[in-house]
């Protein structure tokens, strides 16, 4: 093999130095800065990104708060709704009790007034029947007219007896 002998050998590393040095100047001269250029240009764009994504990720955990934050505070608001309802329908239920009440008692005293005033009226009547009763029997018994005294005395006495032979 020819390329492993001495005199080959050196000649050929010394174009090979010369050849990758400028292969390297060309490289270093024009493709490099083109690569670096794109490599930097590209960490860049992930730089930006990179930061981009962290911003909306704080912004996400912002508005996270906010709306929970918002949703504790309609909750409590719910609750706050649903106390105060819970109030007032307690209070409707009371008032309407108490106005139940009230008018069951007047119903009441209505009804109590109505049967005492019945009564009397019923007292009566038995004591207009009963006087004029009373007066026919006298008038059958005596065999004559009485005058308008006389029936006032009778019937008068007739009742008293009559109130005093009934109980109360």
């Amino acid at each position: 093999m020819p390329q492993f002998e001495s005199h080959f050998f050196s000649s050929l590393i010394f174009w090979e130095i010369v050849s990758f040095a400028i292969l390297f100047f060309v490289l270093y001269k024009y493709a490099f800065p083109g690569i670096l250029g794109i490599l930097e240009e590209r960490e860049k764009k992930i730089k930006d990104s990179l930061d981009q994504a962290e911003r909306h990720r704080s912004e996400a955990e912002r508005r996270l708060k906010e709306y929970e934050a918002k949703l504790s505070a309609v909750g409590k608001e719910a609750e706050g709704i649903l106390l105060a309802a819970k109030e007032r329908a307690q209070r409707l239920m009371e008032e309407n009790e108490q106005r139940l009440t009230s008018e069951a008692e007047r119903i009441k005293g209505d009804a109590t007034r109505q049967i005492e005033q019945e009564r009397r009226k019923a007292l009566q009547d038995i004591r207009a029947q009963t006087t004029e009763l009373a007066l026919m029997v006298a008038e059958k018994v005596v065999q004559r007219s009485l005058v308008e005294a006389d029936h006032k005395k009778y019937a008068d006495e007739a009742l008293e007896a009559l109130s005093k032979s009934q109980p109360r």
